[in-house]
């Protein structure tokens, strides 16, 4: 394993359960424990170099072969899309996309046109379109809430945890839209090139995965 391989993670709670995972399978990750202000850390015991990186330049890395894998949120994958290998579903960073409304409003009973808010415009036309709904779609960058209270919008699609957020403002979630958790990717032509340095590292990853199961 002599070519070192470059891995972009997202930044956040991704990292720190990215660090756990690799810990787990073996690798040193103390020079991203105490990142600094450096954005590219070398892992000492394996030919890795950590990207550290905001979810949508994860996937541009990953695509433009300038990173060969990446860790990131299927949110990110399934709103941007993109041209790379989704190999593992790591498990962690688990939430779900859904549709929320406001208390006792009923979203599909009218046929009007409905206003959907989202940060996510392209995972809620998608949503709509295997329905068959046409619907508004209005991008909000802050909280998107906010949308359905002030009555700009009648619902919202937006990452749900809990719930609490939407139970505290009103709003419930009517249906599931996608299930998110980190995701491992890989570029396309990496995957030729250092085909049996990434099988390697999959399969480090995979093994402990295994036993968290």
């Amino acid at each position: 394993m002599s070519e070192r391989l470059k891995i972009a993670i997202t930044k956040g709670r991704l990292l720190d359960k990215s660090v756990e995972l690799f810990e787990g399978a073996g690798l040193d990750c103390a020079p991203i424990k105490d990142p600094g202000r450096r954005l590219v850390h070398s892992l000492p015991n394996y030919p890795l170099d950590a990207v550290l990186a905001k979810a949508p330049d994860v996937i541009t890395y990953v695509e433009h072969g300038v990173c060969d894998l990446g860790i990131v949120g299927k949110d990110t994958i399934l709103e941007k899309g993109g041209s790379f290998y989704e190999v593992l579903d790591l498990g962690f960073g688990r939430c779900r996309f859904a549709l929320a409304v406001k208390q006792g409003s009923d979203f599909f009973g009218t046929y009007k046109t409905r206003r959907v808010a989202s940060k996510y415009p392209e995972v809620t036309r998608a949503f709509f379109a295997q329905k068959g709904m046409d619907v508004d779609i209005i991008k909000i960058e802050g909280s998107v809430e906010l949308a359905p209270i002030l009555n700009l919008t009648d619902a919202i699609v937006d990452i749900v945890e809990t719930g609490a957020t939407l139970k505290a403002n009103g709003l419930v979630p009517i249906e599931d839209v996608a299930p998110v958790s980190a995701r491992l990717i890989v570029n396309t032509a990496s995957m030729k090139l250092y085909k049996d340095q990434i099988a390697d590292f999959i399969a480090r990853c995979e093994g402990e995965l295994e036993k968290r199961k």
